[in-house]
């Protein structure tokens, strides 16, 4: 599915000039469909899902508990 520059904003919610900024840089790829610039939706599937891998990974962490401190308990 292509989406435009203005429905891929919305679609990642980010401003439509940081869209064409990323887009200029290369980091967004697009087709001319002779009228304008579309953005193919399939390749930001990557991006979510390590953004759900680093949110799980995070997740993890932060659930585990901090080990007690040895020299707390020593009562010499």
């Amino acid at each position: 599915m292509y989406l435009t520059l203005k429905e891929a904003a919305e679609y990642l919610s980010l401003p439509e000039q940081y869209i064409q900024s990323l887009i200029q840089q290369g980091k967004i790829r697009t087709v001319f469909d002779g009228e304008q610039y579309v953005v193919n939706k399939e390749q930001f599937n990557t991006h979510f899902e390590q953004l759900e891998k680093y949110k799980k990974q995070m997740e993890e962490y932060l659930s585990e508990p901090i080990p007690e401190d040895m020299d707390v308990k020593d009562e010499d």
